[in-house]
């Protein structure tokens, strides 16, 4: 495992599940379509993306549960056995639904250490919510290379590999 300046921790709120991930995230979305809207019951949906082998279950157990999306594609969302807290999600992202976790950004123990690097679905954001003019915004989804870090990309290229197939 990393050293722990390159590590952060998180949870769910009854503390059984803990997990840990590795290096930065990928990216950080934050997504203001219907569907994070109706699953988190919220104005707007936080996922730092990780590499799936960059995040380890460290305690409790999750229950990966299939979620329809406005897509239609489906997410699965894992929640913890115990108080169902949603800790991660797995989206297709173009057939790498397993390779790629959305960390639910709330429930990591410093979720002030991320915040948006693009705010998606905004044509359907809650009208009370302010995105800062300095952080890309738009209205569906964008152009991976427009967005990603060159660093990311060549993270994002790795996963694509190992899976044989090409999303960017």
């Amino acid at each position: 495992m990393s050293d722990q300046s390159d590590t952060c921790e998180g949870g769910c709120i009854c503390g059984q599940v803990r997990y840990q991930t590795t290096l930065e995230p990928l990216i950080v979305h934050g997504c203001h379509c219907r569907g994070c809207q109706r699953n988190s019951g919220t104005a707007f949906a936080m996922n730092a993306l990780f590499e799936a082998d960059r995040v380890t279950l460290l305690s409790g157990s999750v229950e990966e549960i299939d979620v329809p999306t406005p897509s239609g594609v489906g997410q699965i969302i894992a929640r913890c056995t115990e108080c169902k807290t949603a800790v991660w999600s797995n989206y297709s992202m173009g057939g790498l639904k397993k390779r790629i976790r959305f960390i639910r950004v709330g429930t990591l123990d410093d979720p002030d250490q991320f915040s948006p690097d693009v705010h998606i679905y905004t044509g359907t954001k809650h009208p009370l919510v302010q995105i800062p003019k300095d952080v890309p915004s738009v209205d569906e989804f964008y152009e991976w290379t427009s967005i990603w870090s060159n660093d990311s990309l060549k993270r994002l290229h790795v996963v694509e590999e190992a899976a044989g197939i090409k999303i960017t």
